[in-house]
């Protein structure tokens, strides 16, 4: 049975990313290896990426190279802002945007490079995944969004199941501040009504 998979931010070939983001490596090429291995280590060859933007730095020449070197078939691209190069080369990957809405196990998730405050269907229960910020925006812990690049992740993408249990811990969260504030709101009611004497 293939599995579905979720990552952004790869920088293949980028030596600066690795400064400016702080990644354990010492050039670009052992950075470049690292994030192969691990990717091909998990999305096996029929398994289905979505991949939420910033491929790689290089020409068109580049983008081939990287691209060959991942064995998963099935890479669904949302366009980064380092992608200008890949943009040309948009037949190498199963489809391209720059914002998807998919389902996955009946799931709805909405996929986009940056990190939105609200997405389509946000109040019931869909999902958003984003890349962009390398692991250095503060998480929301009650709304269900999640950074899946790689600097989040060990330079590993993210399995379905993995972020399903965030999720439901997320929800699970935001139900019991959902009771809390609802309990609030009925005591501060009470005390009004008490304070007028009803």
């Amino acid at each position: 049975m293939s599995s579905v998979w979720f990552t952004a931010d790869f920088h293949f070939g980028h030596f600066n990313i690795i400064r400016y983001c702080n990644r354990p490596f010492a050039n670009s090429q052992e950075m470049d290896e690292a994030i192969c291995e691990r990717v091909n280590a998990c999305a096996k060859t029929n398994d289905t990426l979505y991949f939420l933007g910033d491929f790689c730095v290089g020409g068109p020449d580049r983008v081939i190279a990287y691209r060959k070197r991942l064995v998963c078939r099935t890479i669904h691209f949302i366009e980064g802002n380092h992608d200008r190069t890949a943009r040309k080369l948009q037949h190498l990957f199963a489809s391209w945007n720059l914002l998807s809405e998919i389902h996955a196990a009946k799931q709805r998730i909405v996929l986009c490079h940056y990190a939105m405050r609200v997405w389509p269907h946000h109040a019931r229960g869909a999902w958003h995944l984003f890349g962009h910020s390398h692991g250095n925006l503060p998480d929301e812990p009650l709304a269900l969004s999640l950074d899946v690049g790689v600097d989040t992740h060990e330079f590993r993408p993210w399995h379905f199941d993995e972020i399903q249990s965030v999720m439901q811990a997320k929800a699970k969260a935001r139900e019991s501040a959902s009771q809390a504030e609802r309990r609030a709101a009925l005591a501060d009611l009470a005390a009004y009504d008490q304070e007028i004497g009803i």
